[in-house]
């Protein structure tokens, strides 16, 4: 079946439904922790936009340098009580209350960094407080807001970071941390510690498909909220993981658990690329998903929902009814195949009748030819009716003269 029991994940329609869909625990055809909304439904090597690019991005300073503050901040330590507007647009800034121990400090993205984190609403209001909060710095793991500042942060720096509700939680807002929407929030960061990623060849199995399903998860959650190109990321990241060679033994249980991540994956990310209209990157996606699962019946119908973007109409409903004919009961397959046959044959009643246009009316011009042929045998046969007779009557003349000779 479809469905299975990762976490539900409901239609992005409205923040009521996403809340809904997560106290319910409902699921359904592409509502699971791997798939997502069916009917509403770049190239895969495509580098998503950096993290300043989305909503808002970076923006020039007057001087005209194309610099911002932080880039400008960059070989110097950030002094104390001095507020930096990270990307010159007033949304996110930061100002330092305990200096760390310098710039050489700083953590590169990549590295897997662990800070002290207190989030407060602007009225004061509490909403999490993470003693040793870990991530992967540049992967999209945490709140854009977190990813771009720290990495402006020295080892033992004590920073308070002003962040805009488009580098928090948006307009959705949060069920965990408990975030209203396009709430502005304040944040008390401490870094603690920087180290390098782990080594993937290196990972333990059973850490690796952690890792990966941590990554699409967090996808999942960009989804949510509409960053569909940084779900296209985390994805990304996470087919990375489950891609990487391995130096350590693998079971086959182990490898079937990999490969299930992946699918779901590349399921996702195909969802992402639909919402983002590179239609050429989710039909590539719905591919590689049924290179390694043939009869996955998400990627068959997403598959089909592409083609039919695409116009190849007759292609899609093929697609279609082989999904219908592994899960017939399917609703959400049967209306979405009727939708299509429909506009197929539209398409094609709409075909012939330019075809018609163009060469006229063929079912006139037979029956001018059919008469024309007609009429042409019948002075044929008078023709050849003349010539007969004329040849018996001199036949009979010369018998004539001959007979009185």
């Amino acid at each position: 079946m479809m469905t299975d029991k990762e976490e539900s994940i409901e239609a992005r329609d409205s923040h009521d439904a996403v809340l809904s869909a997560k106290k319910s625990g409902r699921t359904s055809l592409l509502d699971s922790g791997e798939d997502f909304e069916m009917l509403d439904e770049e190239d895969i090597d495509d580098d998503p936009p950096p993290l300043e690019d989305a909503g808002g991005g970076k923006t020039n300073k007057p001087d005209g340098s194309g610099k911002t503050e932080a880039d400008k901040d960059s070989d110097t330590s950030a002094p104390v009580e001095e507020w930096l507007d990270v990307l010159g647009n007033d949304q996110l800034k930061k100002k330092v209350l305990e200096a760390g121990k310098g710039r050489d400090s700083r953590p590169q993205k990549g590295q897997n960094v662990k800070i002290h984190l207190k989030s407060c609403l602007n009225d004061g209001t509490l909403v999490e407080e993470q003693p040793e909060l870990s991530f992967t710095l540049g992967d999209g793991d945490v709140i854009q807001a977190l990813d771009l500042t720290v990495q402006l942060m020295e080892m033992g720096e004590k920073a308070l970071i002003q962040a805009d509700a488009k580098y928090a939680y948006g307009s959705r807002g949060s069920l965990d941390p408990e975030v209203p929407p396009n709430a502005e929030l304040s944040l008390e960061v401490e870094l603690l510690d920087a180290t390098d990623a782990p080594d993937l060849e290196l990972l333990p199995p059973a850490e690796r498909i952690a890792l990966a399903s941590h990554k699409r998860e967090r996808g999942n959650t960009h989804y949510q909220h509409g960053d569909y190109a940084f779900a296209v990321n985390s994805y990304s990241i996470a087919l990375q993981i489950t891609e990487s060679s391995s130096k350590v033994d693998i079971s086959p249980e182990e490898e079937m658990e990999l490969m299930d991540v992946k699918v779901k994956c590349l399921n996702n990310m195909a969802a992402s690329q639909l919402k983002l209209d590179h239609y050429d990157a989710a039909l590539k996606s719905c591919v590689s998903a049924l290179a390694h699962q043939p009869e996955n019946i998400k990627a068959l119908f997403r598959m089909g929902k592409v083609l039919a973007l695409q116009g190849e109409y007759a292609e899609a409903i093929q697609i279609l009814r082989k999904a219908l004919k592994l899960e017939p009961s399917n609703k959400t397959i049967h209306a979405e195949l009727s939708k299509l046959v429909k506009k197929h044959s539209e398409q094609k009643g709409a075909e012939q009748a330019m075809y018609k246009k163009m060469l006229g009316n063929p079912a006139s011009s037979s029956s001018t030819q059919k008469h024309q042929a007609k009429s042409s045998w019948g002075l044929s046969w008078k023709w050849l009716f003349g010539a007969t007779a004329v040849a018996i009557g001199g036949v009979a003349l010369s018998v004539l003269i001959a007979a009185r000779n």
